[in-house]
């Protein structure tokens, strides 16, 4: 299990540095993207052997990204720094638990699913919907069905055009940072999408989601089932995700999935 977790640390902090650079603040590396796009977090310092970290080390990193305009947030696994916690509520963090969870190399092949999903390309029409997708499901959480539907999907969709991520998102296809899948219904509206991102040997299953409205479905287990047949056709040997939380963590585990740890992520209280 150690190296397990040593390998998805090192992951971790090989994966930003495609898109931005990493400031050091002792025990905390703090990721600051370079361009646009989605900001970055901080993180434990890959390697650190000095003093354990504190509420002091924190709030340098916010102070930080205060000051660059990001948000105040920090990602880390609870098993591999574990007192990274009790720094981060000392500096007035709320902390979420996400079950992180990696396939398991032996698990079959998954079964074809109700509804199939497919590999978005850079030059696919459907790349900007697919993204525009997995975000709506995010504002909208959990796994009842919703009511953000089609027109919202539309509106999203022009707006990613627009700003330049599905041009951004394209370029990391190019790359072969990013692979995009998305699930479609009968008309080619998407209802489900998600990404998975290679660094070598090891991808991590992101942002995947389902339009609200079209819940209830398998849309969210299609989609999951092509990235991970698209990363074992790849030759990927480790491929992981963090679940939203034990509801759907037990779907991952229909597919193979299975529990190594916690992902935490720290933010300030809403």
């Amino acid at each position: 299990m150690t190296d397990l977790l040593d390998r998805l640390e090192r992951y971790y902090d090989t994966v930003p540095r495609a898109a931005a650079r990493a400031e050091g603040f002792g025990p905390l590396s703090l990721f600051v993207r370079e361009g646009e796009g989605w900001p970055y977090y901080g993180r434990p310092a890959l390697g650190w052997t000095g003093a354990a970290v504190t509420v002091a080390d924190v709030d340098r990193v916010r102070a930080r990204q205060r000051e660059l305009g990001v948000p105040e947030s920090f990602e880390w696994v609870a098993e591999t720094t574990p007192a990274l916690r009790a720094a981060v509520e000392g500096s007035g963090l709320h902390v979420h638990e996400h079950p992180l969870m990696v396939l398991d190399p032996t698990a079959p092949a998954v079964a074809a699913p109700a509804t199939t999903a497919r590999v978005v390309g850079a030059d696919d029409p459907a790349l900007a919907e697919a993204l525009a997708v997995a975000y709506l499901s995010f504002g909208e959480p959990g796994t009842a069905i919703g009511t953000t539907g089609p027109d919202e999907l539309a509106a999203l969709t022009a707006q990613l055009t627009a700003d330049g991520t599905a041009d951004r998102t394209a370029g990391r296809i190019r790359d072969g940072l990013t692979v995009v899948a998305a699930a479609f219904g009968p008309d080619g509206t998407a209802l489900g999408g998600g990404q998975h991102q290679l660094v070598g040997p090891v991808s991590e299953l992101v942002g995947i989601g389902t339009l609200p409205s079209a819940r209830r479905q398998g849309v969210g287990y299609a989609v999951t089932a092509a990235l991970v047949a698209d990363a074992r056709a790849r030759g990927v040997e480790t491929v992981f995700l963090s679940a939203g939380d034990q509801d759907v963590a037990r779907i991952y585990a229909r597919l193979g999935f299975r529990p190594v740890g916690t992902a935490l992520i720290a933010e300030p209280v809403a």
